[in-house]
Protein backbone atom coordinates (compact mmCIF):
# COMPACT_ATOMS: atom_id res chain seq x y z
CA UNK A 1 0.00 0.00 0.00
CA UNK A 2 1.67 3.23 -1.20
CA UNK A 3 0.47 6.38 1.22
CA UNK A 4 3.20 8.95 0.55
CA UNK A 5 2.77 9.51 -3.43
CA UNK A 6 3.61 12.93 -4.83
CA UNK A 7 0.02 13.30 -5.63
CA UNK A 8 -2.55 13.51 -3.02
CA UNK A 9 -5.35 12.27 -4.90
CA UNK A 10 -3.20 9.25 -6.30
CA UNK A 11 -2.25 7.95 -3.00
CA UNK A 12 -5.24 8.02 -1.53
CA UNK A 13 -6.67 6.26 -4.43
CA UNK A 14 -4.26 3.46 -3.39
CA UNK A 15 -5.83 2.38 -0.61
CA UNK A 16 -8.00 -0.64 -1.69
CA UNK A 17 -8.85 -1.72 1.47
CA UNK A 18 -9.91 -0.07 4.88
CA UNK A 19 -6.97 0.03 7.31
CA UNK A 20 -7.32 2.56 9.90
CA UNK A 21 -3.78 3.02 10.79
CA UNK A 22 -2.41 4.32 7.47
CA UNK A 23 -5.64 6.28 6.84
CA UNK A 24 -4.32 8.04 10.15
CA UNK A 25 -0.96 7.85 8.73
CA UNK A 26 -2.05 9.49 5.50
CA UNK A 27 -3.78 12.58 6.67
CA UNK A 28 -1.64 13.16 9.74
CA UNK A 29 0.68 14.60 7.29
CA UNK A 30 -2.21 16.44 5.29
CA UNK A 31 -4.29 17.72 8.07
CA UNK A 32 -5.65 20.46 5.82
CA UNK A 33 -7.25 18.27 3.70
CA UNK A 34 -9.67 16.96 6.97
CA UNK A 35 -10.16 20.38 7.98
CA UNK A 36 -12.54 22.50 5.26
CA UNK A 37 -14.55 18.91 5.74
CA UNK A 38 -14.73 18.88 9.19
CA UNK A 39 -15.98 22.41 9.46
CA UNK A 40 -18.92 21.88 7.56
CA UNK A 41 -19.95 18.56 9.42
CA UNK A 42 -19.45 20.35 12.48
CA UNK A 43 -22.05 22.89 10.75
CA UNK A 44 -24.57 20.75 10.06
CA UNK A 45 -24.26 18.70 12.97
CA UNK A 46 -24.40 21.94 15.47
CA UNK A 47 -27.68 23.23 13.45
CA UNK A 48 -28.89 19.70 14.46
CA UNK A 49 -27.63 19.78 18.27
CA UNK A 50 -29.07 23.35 18.91
CA UNK A 51 -32.56 21.75 17.48
CA UNK A 52 -32.29 19.28 20.18
CA UNK A 53 -31.17 21.56 22.92
CA UNK A 54 -34.59 23.71 21.54
CA UNK A 55 -36.85 21.56 21.56
CA UNK A 56 -36.00 19.72 25.41
CA UNK A 57 -35.96 23.82 26.62
CA UNK A 58 -39.39 24.66 24.96
CA UNK A 59 -41.20 21.59 24.00
CA UNK A 60 -40.07 19.09 25.95
CA UNK A 61 -39.67 15.73 25.07
CA UNK A 62 -42.81 15.50 23.10
CA UNK A 63 -43.68 13.18 20.21
CA UNK A 64 -43.72 16.05 17.54
CA UNK A 65 -40.65 17.21 18.71
CA UNK A 66 -38.56 13.77 18.20
CA UNK A 67 -40.52 13.32 14.83
CA UNK A 68 -38.92 16.84 14.05
CA UNK A 69 -35.55 15.97 14.99
CA UNK A 70 -35.10 12.76 13.78
CA UNK A 71 -36.09 13.78 10.39
CA UNK A 72 -34.01 16.64 10.76
CA UNK A 73 -31.02 14.23 11.16
CA UNK A 74 -32.25 11.89 8.28
CA UNK A 75 -31.62 15.37 5.99
CA UNK A 76 -28.04 16.25 7.62
CA UNK A 77 -26.67 12.43 6.88
CA UNK A 78 -28.03 12.98 3.39
CA UNK A 79 -26.75 16.59 2.57
CA UNK A 80 -23.05 15.13 4.24
CA UNK A 81 -23.34 12.61 0.95
CA UNK A 82 -22.24 8.91 0.21
CA UNK A 83 -20.54 8.04 3.54
CA UNK A 84 -23.24 9.96 6.02
CA UNK A 85 -25.88 7.97 4.01
CA UNK A 86 -24.43 4.79 4.39
CA UNK A 87 -23.62 5.46 8.10
CA UNK A 88 -27.30 6.56 8.27
CA UNK A 89 -28.38 3.14 6.79
CA UNK A 90 -26.28 1.24 9.08
CA UNK A 91 -27.64 3.02 11.91
CA UNK A 92 -30.98 2.03 11.36
CA UNK A 93 -30.33 -1.53 11.87
CA UNK A 94 -28.86 -0.70 15.20
CA UNK A 95 -31.36 -0.51 17.83
CA UNK A 96 -28.98 -0.91 20.69
CA UNK A 97 -27.38 2.54 19.53
CA UNK A 98 -30.33 4.42 18.29
CA UNK A 99 -33.61 5.16 19.84
CA UNK A 100 -36.88 3.82 18.27
CA UNK A 101 -38.53 7.15 17.07
CA UNK A 102 -34.91 8.09 15.37
CA UNK A 103 -34.65 4.13 13.90
CA UNK A 104 -37.86 4.82 12.10
CA UNK A 105 -36.82 7.97 10.24
CA UNK A 106 -33.38 6.75 9.30
CA UNK A 107 -35.04 3.84 7.68
CA UNK A 108 -36.39 6.32 5.19
CA UNK A 109 -32.59 6.78 4.07
CA UNK A 110 -32.74 6.17 0.13
CA UNK A 111 -29.58 5.31 -1.56
CA UNK A 112 -30.09 7.71 -4.57
CA UNK A 113 -28.15 10.71 -5.62
CA UNK A 114 -28.04 13.05 -8.31
CA UNK A 115 -26.00 10.95 -11.54
CA UNK A 116 -22.42 12.59 -11.80
CA UNK A 117 -20.84 13.63 -15.13
CA UNK A 118 -21.53 11.38 -18.42
CA UNK A 119 -18.19 12.39 -19.74
CA UNK A 120 -16.64 11.92 -16.38
CA UNK A 121 -18.09 8.44 -16.18
CA UNK A 122 -16.91 7.52 -19.40
CA UNK A 123 -13.30 8.93 -18.66
CA UNK A 124 -13.13 6.93 -15.57
CA UNK A 125 -14.35 4.01 -17.75
CA UNK A 126 -12.00 4.38 -20.85
CA UNK A 127 -9.11 4.52 -18.28
CA UNK A 128 -10.24 1.52 -16.02
CA UNK A 129 -10.34 -0.69 -19.07
CA UNK A 130 -8.20 0.51 -21.50
CA UNK A 131 -9.97 1.12 -24.18
CA UNK A 132 -12.66 3.48 -25.74
CA UNK A 133 -16.29 3.19 -24.86
CA UNK A 134 -16.93 2.89 -28.71
CA UNK A 135 -14.23 -0.21 -28.94
CA UNK A 136 -15.72 -1.53 -25.71
CA UNK A 137 -19.02 -1.78 -26.00
CA UNK A 138 -21.94 -1.84 -29.65
CA UNK A 139 -24.18 0.24 -27.33
CA UNK A 140 -24.13 1.92 -24.33
CA UNK A 141 -26.68 4.48 -23.04
CA UNK A 142 -25.91 8.62 -22.85
CA UNK A 143 -27.14 9.05 -19.64
CA UNK A 144 -27.46 6.61 -16.44
CA UNK A 145 -30.35 4.51 -16.30
CA UNK A 146 -29.84 4.46 -12.31
CA UNK A 147 -27.82 6.27 -9.10
CA UNK A 148 -26.73 5.46 -6.11
CA UNK A 149 -24.31 6.90 -3.61
CA UNK A 150 -21.52 4.86 -4.60
CA UNK A 151 -21.96 4.46 -8.23
CA UNK A 152 -24.38 4.80 -11.41
CA UNK A 153 -25.62 2.11 -13.89
CA UNK A 154 -25.38 2.30 -17.52
CA UNK A 155 -27.26 -0.32 -20.27
CA UNK A 156 -25.35 -1.64 -22.57
CA UNK A 157 -24.82 -3.99 -25.35
CA UNK A 158 -21.24 -6.26 -25.67
CA UNK A 159 -20.49 -6.57 -29.44
CA UNK A 160 -20.89 -11.11 -29.07
CA UNK A 161 -24.89 -9.64 -28.19
CA UNK A 162 -25.52 -9.87 -24.52
CA UNK A 163 -27.00 -6.73 -23.15
CA UNK A 164 -24.65 -6.02 -20.27
CA UNK A 165 -25.51 -3.21 -17.27
CA UNK A 166 -22.50 -1.62 -16.97
CA UNK A 167 -21.45 -0.27 -13.00
CA UNK A 168 -19.35 2.79 -13.00
CA UNK A 169 -17.92 3.90 -9.52
CA UNK A 170 -18.06 7.67 -8.77
CA UNK A 171 -15.02 9.75 -9.55
CA UNK A 172 -12.51 10.30 -5.90
CA UNK A 173 -14.96 8.01 -3.91
CA UNK A 174 -12.03 6.84 -2.25
CA UNK A 175 -10.80 9.80 -1.15
CA UNK A 176 -13.79 11.03 0.16
CA UNK A 177 -14.93 7.69 2.04
CA UNK A 178 -11.40 7.71 4.06
CA UNK A 179 -11.34 11.50 4.92
CA UNK A 180 -14.57 11.10 5.81
CA UNK A 181 -14.19 7.63 7.83
CA UNK A 182 -10.95 9.06 9.31
CA UNK A 183 -12.83 11.99 11.23
CA UNK A 184 -15.64 10.12 12.23
CA UNK A 185 -13.48 7.38 14.17
CA UNK A 186 -11.51 10.04 15.68
CA UNK A 187 -14.41 11.82 16.64
CA UNK A 188 -15.59 8.21 18.01
CA UNK A 189 -12.49 7.44 19.97
CA UNK A 190 -12.40 11.60 21.51
CA UNK A 191 -16.35 11.41 22.38
CA UNK A 192 -17.79 8.10 22.81
CA UNK A 193 -17.46 8.73 26.85
CA UNK A 194 -19.65 11.52 26.59
CA UNK A 195 -22.65 9.06 24.96
CA UNK A 196 -25.67 7.85 26.32
CA UNK A 197 -25.14 4.82 24.25
CA UNK A 198 -25.54 1.18 25.60
CA UNK A 199 -22.31 -0.01 23.19
CA UNK A 200 -20.85 -2.75 25.29
CA UNK A 201 -17.80 -2.42 23.24
CA UNK A 202 -15.70 0.43 21.49
CA UNK A 203 -17.71 2.53 19.61
CA UNK A 204 -14.49 2.63 16.90
CA UNK A 205 -14.75 -1.23 16.44
CA UNK A 206 -18.19 -0.10 15.45
CA UNK A 207 -16.68 2.24 13.15
CA UNK A 208 -14.00 0.17 11.66
CA UNK A 209 -16.67 -2.56 11.81
CA UNK A 210 -18.69 0.23 9.60
CA UNK A 211 -15.88 0.70 7.32
CA UNK A 212 -14.31 -2.86 6.57
CA UNK A 213 -17.82 -3.52 4.73
CA UNK A 214 -18.04 -0.20 3.20
CA UNK A 215 -14.28 -0.65 1.26
CA UNK A 216 -15.76 -4.12 -0.18
CA UNK A 217 -18.76 -2.56 -1.32
CA UNK A 218 -16.37 -0.31 -3.55
CA UNK A 219 -14.40 -2.86 -4.59
CA UNK A 220 -16.25 -4.18 -8.29
CA UNK A 221 -14.11 -7.34 -8.22
CA UNK A 222 -14.83 -8.54 -5.11
CA UNK A 223 -18.84 -8.00 -5.37
CA UNK A 224 -18.25 -10.20 -8.98
CA UNK A 225 -16.51 -12.87 -6.80
CA UNK A 226 -19.96 -12.54 -4.23
CA UNK A 227 -22.03 -12.94 -6.99
CA UNK A 228 -20.74 -16.00 -8.11
CA UNK A 229 -20.43 -17.33 -5.06
CA UNK A 230 -24.05 -16.78 -4.61
CA UNK A 231 -24.86 -18.39 -8.31
CA UNK A 232 -23.06 -21.31 -7.29
CA UNK A 233 -24.86 -21.82 -4.09
CA UNK A 234 -28.36 -21.46 -6.02
CA UNK A 235 -26.95 -23.65 -9.08
CA UNK A 236 -29.66 -26.10 -8.09
CA UNK A 237 -32.47 -24.04 -7.50
CA UNK A 238 -34.74 -22.25 -10.63
CA UNK A 239 -36.49 -20.01 -8.67
CA UNK A 240 -33.20 -17.81 -7.56
CA UNK A 241 -31.42 -15.82 -11.08
CA UNK A 242 -28.15 -14.19 -10.62
CA UNK A 243 -26.32 -12.24 -13.32
CA UNK A 244 -23.32 -13.67 -15.28
CA UNK A 245 -20.35 -11.53 -14.88
CA UNK A 246 -18.03 -10.69 -17.96
CA UNK A 247 -14.71 -10.52 -16.62
CA UNK A 248 -13.30 -9.53 -19.46
CA UNK A 249 -15.01 -5.85 -19.04
CA UNK A 250 -14.49 -6.08 -15.19
CA UNK A 251 -12.24 -3.83 -12.70
CA UNK A 252 -12.43 -2.61 -9.30
CA UNK A 253 -13.97 0.68 -10.50
CA UNK A 254 -16.08 -0.91 -13.56
CA UNK A 255 -18.39 -3.51 -13.07
CA UNK A 256 -19.86 -5.38 -16.28
CA UNK A 257 -22.57 -7.89 -15.55
CA UNK A 258 -25.86 -9.29 -17.45
CA UNK A 259 -28.65 -6.95 -17.86
CA UNK A 260 -31.74 -8.43 -15.66
CA UNK A 261 -34.83 -7.58 -17.46
CA UNK A 262 -37.05 -7.76 -14.21
CA UNK A 263 -40.01 -6.61 -12.63
CA UNK A 264 -40.24 -4.23 -9.56
CA UNK A 265 -41.30 -5.92 -6.40
CA UNK A 266 -44.61 -3.45 -6.26
CA UNK A 267 -48.09 -5.07 -6.16
CA UNK A 268 -49.16 -3.08 -9.69
CA UNK A 269 -46.28 -3.86 -11.71
CA UNK A 270 -45.92 -7.77 -10.53
CA UNK A 271 -50.04 -7.40 -11.80
CA UNK A 272 -49.07 -6.12 -14.96
CA UNK A 273 -46.68 -8.19 -15.97
CA UNK A 274 -48.93 -11.61 -15.15
CA UNK A 275 -46.40 -12.67 -12.42
CA UNK A 276 -47.86 -14.44 -9.23
CA UNK A 277 -47.19 -12.35 -6.48
CA UNK A 278 -47.68 -14.69 -3.33
CA UNK A 279 -45.30 -17.23 -5.21
CA UNK A 280 -42.64 -14.15 -5.93
CA UNK A 281 -42.72 -13.63 -1.87
CA UNK A 282 -42.61 -17.12 -1.08
CA UNK A 283 -39.69 -17.50 -3.16
CA UNK A 284 -37.71 -14.37 -1.84
CA UNK A 285 -38.09 -15.62 1.69
CA UNK A 286 -37.28 -19.44 1.52
CA UNK A 287 -34.18 -18.02 -0.68
CA UNK A 288 -33.79 -15.76 2.64
CA UNK A 289 -33.69 -18.43 4.93
CA UNK A 290 -31.56 -20.85 2.50
CA UNK A 291 -28.67 -17.82 2.78
CA UNK A 292 -29.23 -18.10 6.76
CA UNK A 293 -29.39 -21.29 7.35
CA UNK A 294 -28.17 -23.32 4.56
CA UNK A 295 -25.21 -21.49 2.99
CA UNK A 296 -24.11 -18.91 5.95
CA UNK A 297 -23.24 -16.59 3.10
CA UNK A 298 -25.77 -14.19 3.09
CA UNK A 299 -27.21 -10.39 0.92
CA UNK A 300 -27.61 -8.35 3.76
CA UNK A 301 -28.56 -5.41 0.80
CA UNK A 302 -32.16 -6.81 -0.17
CA UNK A 303 -33.78 -3.21 -0.95
CA UNK A 304 -36.23 -2.90 -3.71
CA UNK A 305 -33.39 -1.96 -6.01
CA UNK A 306 -31.61 -4.69 -5.53
CA UNK A 307 -34.40 -7.39 -6.45
CA UNK A 308 -36.74 -7.99 -9.18
CA UNK A 309 -38.87 -10.59 -10.20
CA UNK A 310 -38.84 -12.76 -13.05
CA UNK A 311 -41.83 -14.66 -15.38
CA UNK A 312 -40.89 -18.90 -13.72
CA UNK A 313 -44.01 -20.83 -14.66
CA UNK A 314 -41.70 -24.03 -14.52
CA UNK A 315 -40.09 -23.25 -11.44
CA UNK A 316 -40.15 -25.48 -8.28
CA UNK A 317 -42.01 -22.56 -6.89
CA UNK A 318 -43.86 -20.55 -9.42
CA UNK A 319 -42.16 -17.48 -9.47
CA UNK A 320 -38.07 -16.23 -9.34
CA UNK A 321 -36.18 -13.81 -7.83
CA UNK A 322 -33.31 -12.09 -9.33
CA UNK A 323 -30.35 -10.95 -6.87
CA UNK A 324 -28.42 -7.93 -7.96
CA UNK A 325 -26.27 -6.08 -6.43
CA UNK A 326 -23.55 -8.69 -4.02
CA UNK A 327 -21.36 -5.42 -2.47
CA UNK A 328 -22.47 -6.08 0.97
CA UNK A 329 -22.72 -9.44 1.40
CA UNK A 330 -21.33 -11.54 4.65
CA UNK A 331 -20.65 -15.17 6.19
CA UNK A 332 -21.70 -16.97 8.97
CA UNK A 333 -19.60 -19.54 10.69
CA UNK A 334 -20.94 -23.07 11.47
CA UNK A 335 -20.93 -22.27 14.54
CA UNK A 336 -23.37 -19.32 14.39
CA UNK A 337 -25.73 -21.25 12.09
CA UNK A 338 -25.93 -23.68 14.46
CA UNK A 339 -26.81 -21.51 17.35
CA UNK A 340 -29.12 -19.56 15.32
CA UNK A 341 -31.36 -22.90 14.83
CA UNK A 342 -30.60 -23.67 18.23
CA UNK A 343 -32.11 -20.28 19.20
CA UNK A 344 -35.17 -21.20 17.07
CA UNK A 345 -35.31 -24.18 18.87
CA UNK A 346 -35.52 -23.17 22.51
CA UNK A 347 -38.28 -20.74 21.13
CA UNK A 348 -40.10 -23.46 19.72
CA UNK A 349 -39.79 -25.46 23.32
CA UNK A 350 -40.31 -21.76 24.81
CA UNK A 351 -36.74 -22.37 27.13
CA UNK A 352 -36.39 -18.75 27.61
CA UNK A 353 -33.34 -20.19 30.19
CA UNK A 354 -31.77 -22.05 27.01
CA UNK A 355 -32.61 -18.77 24.50
CA UNK A 356 -30.98 -16.36 26.44
CA UNK A 357 -27.60 -18.58 26.75
CA UNK A 358 -28.15 -18.82 23.27
CA UNK A 359 -28.49 -14.65 22.94
CA UNK A 360 -24.77 -14.93 24.95
CA UNK A 361 -23.32 -17.66 22.42
CA UNK A 362 -24.33 -15.14 19.92
CA UNK A 363 -23.06 -12.74 20.78
CA UNK A 364 -26.11 -10.24 22.01
CA UNK A 365 -25.10 -10.41 25.44
CA UNK A 366 -21.64 -10.43 26.73
CA UNK A 367 -19.55 -13.68 28.11
CA UNK A 368 -20.28 -13.56 32.11
CA UNK A 369 -23.60 -11.45 31.80
CA UNK A 370 -25.58 -12.53 34.97
CA UNK A 371 -28.90 -13.63 32.65
CA UNK A 372 -31.24 -14.49 35.76
CA UNK A 373 -32.82 -10.59 35.62
CA UNK A 374 -32.99 -10.83 31.75
CA UNK A 375 -35.02 -14.37 31.55
CA UNK A 376 -38.13 -12.86 32.29
CA UNK A 377 -37.71 -9.86 29.77
CA UNK A 378 -36.86 -12.02 26.83
CA UNK A 379 -39.95 -13.94 27.97
CA UNK A 380 -42.25 -10.92 27.99
CA UNK A 381 -40.82 -9.89 24.34
CA UNK A 382 -41.33 -13.33 23.35
CA UNK A 383 -43.68 -15.22 25.18
CA UNK A 384 -47.02 -15.09 22.90
CA UNK A 385 -44.58 -16.04 19.71
CA UNK A 386 -45.21 -19.79 19.77
CA UNK A 387 -48.83 -18.97 21.53
CA UNK A 388 -52.41 -17.65 19.78
CA UNK A 389 -51.06 -14.91 18.25
CA UNK A 390 -48.17 -16.62 15.86
CA UNK A 391 -50.37 -15.74 12.76
CA UNK A 392 -49.40 -12.13 13.69
CA UNK A 393 -45.60 -12.83 13.91
CA UNK A 394 -42.77 -10.52 12.11
CA UNK A 395 -39.63 -9.83 12.56
CA UNK A 396 -40.37 -5.79 12.83
CA UNK A 397 -42.39 -6.36 15.85
CA UNK A 398 -39.98 -7.76 17.31
CA UNK A 399 -37.26 -5.69 16.04
CA UNK A 400 -39.05 -2.82 17.60
CA UNK A 401 -39.49 -4.57 21.19
CA UNK A 402 -36.57 -5.74 21.45
CA UNK A 403 -35.38 -2.26 20.88
CA UNK A 404 -36.71 -0.94 23.96
CA UNK A 405 -34.55 -3.94 26.40
CA UNK A 406 -32.05 -2.06 24.76
CA UNK A 407 -31.54 0.60 26.86
CA UNK A 408 -32.46 -1.49 29.75
CA UNK A 409 -30.10 -4.54 29.84
CA UNK A 410 -27.18 -4.93 28.08
CA UNK A 411 -27.73 -6.21 24.76
CA UNK A 412 -25.96 -5.02 22.01
CA UNK A 413 -26.05 -6.69 18.23
CA UNK A 414 -23.06 -7.86 16.75
CA UNK A 415 -22.43 -6.28 12.84
CA UNK A 416 -23.24 -9.36 11.38
CA UNK A 417 -26.50 -9.88 13.28
CA UNK A 418 -27.16 -6.02 12.33
CA UNK A 419 -26.82 -6.68 8.73
CA UNK A 420 -29.30 -10.30 9.52
CA UNK A 421 -31.80 -8.24 10.91
CA UNK A 422 -31.47 -5.32 7.88
CA UNK A 423 -31.94 -8.22 5.41
CA UNK A 424 -34.59 -9.92 7.09
CA UNK A 425 -36.33 -6.85 7.98
CA UNK A 426 -36.18 -5.24 4.74
CA UNK A 427 -37.40 -8.63 2.59
CA UNK A 428 -40.33 -8.70 5.42
CA UNK A 429 -41.02 -5.52 4.36
CA UNK A 430 -41.43 -5.73 0.37
CA UNK A 431 -43.33 -9.07 0.86
CA UNK A 432 -45.90 -6.77 3.06
CA UNK A 433 -45.82 -4.47 -0.08
CA UNK A 434 -46.89 -7.08 -2.15
CA UNK A 435 -49.03 -8.48 -0.10
CA UNK A 436 -50.68 -6.98 3.34
CA UNK A 437 -51.82 -10.07 4.37
CA UNK A 438 -48.04 -12.18 4.11
CA UNK A 439 -47.21 -13.84 7.38
CA UNK A 440 -43.31 -14.87 6.90
CA UNK A 441 -44.04 -17.23 9.86
CA UNK A 442 -46.17 -19.41 7.36
CA UNK A 443 -43.54 -19.60 5.01
CA UNK A 444 -40.62 -19.79 7.75
CA UNK A 445 -42.22 -22.33 9.83
CA UNK A 446 -42.21 -24.95 6.74
CA UNK A 447 -39.44 -24.31 5.72
CA UNK A 448 -37.65 -24.97 9.32
CA UNK A 449 -39.77 -28.00 10.00
CA UNK A 450 -39.01 -29.98 6.78
CA UNK A 451 -34.63 -29.05 7.13
CA UNK A 452 -35.08 -30.53 11.30
CA UNK A 453 -37.15 -33.22 9.68
CA UNK A 454 -34.93 -34.16 6.95
CA UNK A 455 -31.89 -33.59 9.11
CA UNK A 456 -29.19 -34.30 6.95
CA UNK A 457 -26.41 -33.33 9.33
CA UNK A 458 -25.65 -34.62 12.99
CA UNK A 459 -26.26 -30.82 13.95
CA UNK A 460 -29.60 -30.90 12.55
CA UNK A 461 -30.24 -34.53 13.83
CA UNK A 462 -29.57 -33.49 17.27
CA UNK A 463 -31.71 -30.01 17.02
CA UNK A 464 -34.81 -32.49 16.15
CA UNK A 465 -34.74 -34.74 19.04
CA UNK A 466 -34.28 -31.41 21.16
CA UNK A 467 -37.97 -30.58 19.65
CA UNK A 468 -39.73 -34.00 20.10
CA UNK A 469 -38.04 -34.82 23.84
CA UNK A 470 -38.30 -32.67 26.96
CA UNK A 471 -37.53 -33.51 30.32
CA UNK A 472 -36.95 -37.21 28.92
CA UNK A 473 -40.60 -37.17 27.74
CA UNK A 474 -40.96 -38.09 23.86
CA UNK A 475 -43.55 -34.84 22.39
CA UNK A 476 -46.07 -37.05 20.15
CA UNK A 477 -47.97 -33.64 19.28
CA UNK A 478 -44.81 -32.19 18.67
CA UNK A 479 -43.88 -34.71 15.56
CA UNK A 480 -47.25 -34.73 14.31
CA UNK A 481 -47.49 -30.66 14.26
CA UNK A 482 -44.05 -30.84 12.47
CA UNK A 483 -45.22 -33.46 9.98
CA UNK A 484 -48.29 -30.75 9.38
CA UNK A 485 -46.53 -27.84 8.94
CA UNK A 486 -43.52 -28.83 7.02
CA UNK A 487 -46.29 -31.12 4.28
CA UNK A 488 -47.45 -27.20 3.58
CA UNK A 489 -44.45 -26.97 1.69
CA UNK A 490 -45.66 -28.22 -1.54
CA UNK A 491 -42.01 -29.55 -2.14
CA UNK A 492 -41.91 -31.82 0.87
CA UNK A 493 -41.99 -35.46 0.38
CA UNK A 494 -42.50 -37.89 3.55
CA UNK A 495 -41.12 -40.97 2.32
CA UNK A 496 -37.52 -39.85 1.54
CA UNK A 497 -37.50 -38.25 4.82
CA UNK A 498 -38.81 -41.32 6.43
CA UNK A 499 -36.08 -43.55 4.67
CA UNK A 500 -33.05 -41.11 5.96
CA UNK A 501 -34.22 -41.42 9.64
CA UNK A 502 -34.71 -45.21 9.15
CA UNK A 503 -31.12 -44.89 7.55
CA UNK A 504 -30.30 -42.90 10.99
CA UNK A 505 -31.58 -45.13 13.11
CA UNK A 506 -29.92 -47.94 12.19
CA UNK A 507 -26.28 -46.39 12.15
CA UNK A 508 -24.14 -46.48 15.18
CA UNK A 509 -24.33 -42.89 15.93
CA UNK A 510 -28.30 -43.49 17.23
CA UNK A 511 -27.69 -46.03 19.83
CA UNK A 512 -29.13 -43.68 22.57
CA UNK A 513 -31.39 -42.71 20.48
CA UNK A 514 -33.01 -46.02 19.77
CA UNK A 515 -33.05 -46.75 23.43
CA UNK A 516 -35.10 -43.54 23.78
CA UNK A 517 -37.78 -43.92 20.84
CA UNK A 518 -38.12 -47.97 22.46
CA UNK A 519 -38.74 -46.27 25.81
CA UNK A 520 -40.91 -43.56 24.66
CA UNK A 521 -43.57 -45.90 23.15
CA UNK A 522 -43.86 -47.55 26.75
CA UNK A 523 -43.60 -44.86 29.05
CA UNK A 524 -45.75 -44.46 31.66
CA UNK A 525 -46.25 -48.36 31.32
CA UNK A 526 -48.09 -48.08 28.51
CA UNK A 527 -47.88 -48.66 24.41
CA UNK A 528 -48.33 -45.81 23.46
CA UNK A 529 -50.46 -47.17 20.05
CA UNK A 530 -53.24 -44.53 19.98
CA UNK A 531 -50.13 -41.76 19.32
CA UNK A 532 -48.68 -44.07 17.42
CA UNK A 533 -52.23 -44.65 14.90
CA UNK A 534 -52.79 -41.02 14.51
CA UNK A 535 -49.61 -40.61 13.08
CA UNK A 536 -50.56 -43.35 11.17
CA UNK A 537 -53.57 -41.68 9.94
CA UNK A 538 -51.52 -38.44 9.35
CA UNK A 539 -49.23 -39.96 6.54
CA UNK A 540 -50.77 -43.37 5.44
CA UNK A 541 -51.96 -41.75 2.25
CA UNK A 542 -48.59 -41.06 1.36
CA UNK A 543 -47.38 -44.68 1.52
CA UNK A 544 -48.45 -46.51 -2.01
CA UNK A 545 -48.03 -49.69 -1.52
CA UNK A 546 -45.89 -49.98 -4.65
CA UNK A 547 -43.70 -46.98 -3.73
CA UNK A 548 -43.39 -48.10 0.14
CA UNK A 549 -42.20 -51.30 -1.36
CA UNK A 550 -39.19 -50.08 -3.85
CA UNK A 551 -38.04 -47.23 -0.70
CA UNK A 552 -38.25 -50.30 1.65
CA UNK A 553 -36.10 -52.26 -0.99
CA UNK A 554 -33.64 -49.10 -1.57
CA UNK A 555 -32.90 -48.70 1.76
CA UNK A 556 -32.71 -52.34 3.03
CA UNK A 557 -30.14 -52.88 0.31
CA UNK A 558 -28.46 -49.66 1.15
CA UNK A 559 -28.43 -50.79 4.68
CA UNK A 560 -27.41 -54.46 4.78
CA UNK A 561 -24.80 -53.30 2.60
CA UNK A 562 -22.97 -52.17 5.93
CA UNK A 563 -25.41 -53.43 8.44
CA UNK A 564 -22.55 -55.60 10.84
CA UNK A 565 -22.91 -58.21 13.65
CA UNK A 566 -22.08 -55.85 16.26
CA UNK A 567 -24.88 -53.48 15.22
CA UNK A 568 -27.30 -56.05 15.41
CA UNK A 569 -26.31 -57.10 18.44
CA UNK A 570 -26.70 -53.43 19.45
CA UNK A 571 -30.61 -53.73 19.21
CA UNK A 572 -30.40 -56.74 21.86
CA UNK A 573 -29.55 -54.29 24.94
CA UNK A 574 -31.89 -51.34 23.80
CA UNK A 575 -35.20 -53.93 23.73
CA UNK A 576 -33.48 -56.21 26.76
CA UNK A 577 -33.80 -52.87 28.74
CA UNK A 578 -36.91 -51.46 27.48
Amino acid sequence: MVLNQPSDQQSSQQLRSYDPAAIARYYRRRPWQLLGRALKIFWCFSGFLLGLLWDRLFFGDSVQSRKSRAEHLRKVLTTLGPTYIKVGQALSTRPDLIRPDFLTELIKLQDQLPPFSDKLAFEILERELGASVQDTYREITPHPVAAASLGQVYRAKLFSGEEVAVKIQRPNLVPTLTRDLCLIRWASAKFAPLLPLNLGHDLTLIVDEFGTKLFEEIDYVNEGRNAERFAKNFAGYDYVKVPQIFWRFTTCRVLTLEWIDGCKLTTSELHCAGLDANATVRAGVVSSLQQLLEFGFFHADPHPGNLFALPAAESEMGACMAYIDFGMMDQLEEFTKESLVDAVVHLINQDYNALTVDFVNLGFLAPGTDIRPIIPAIESVLGDVMGESVKDFNFKTITDRFSELMFEYPFRVPAKFALIIRSLVTQEGLALSVNGDFKIVEVAYPYVAKRLLTGESPQLRRRLLEVLFKDGTFRWERLENLIQIARTDGNFDLLPTAQLGIQYLVSDEAKDIRRQILLALIENDRFHTQEVQRLWDLVKEEFEPQRLWDTAMTTAMSTLADFSRDRVADFLPDLRAS
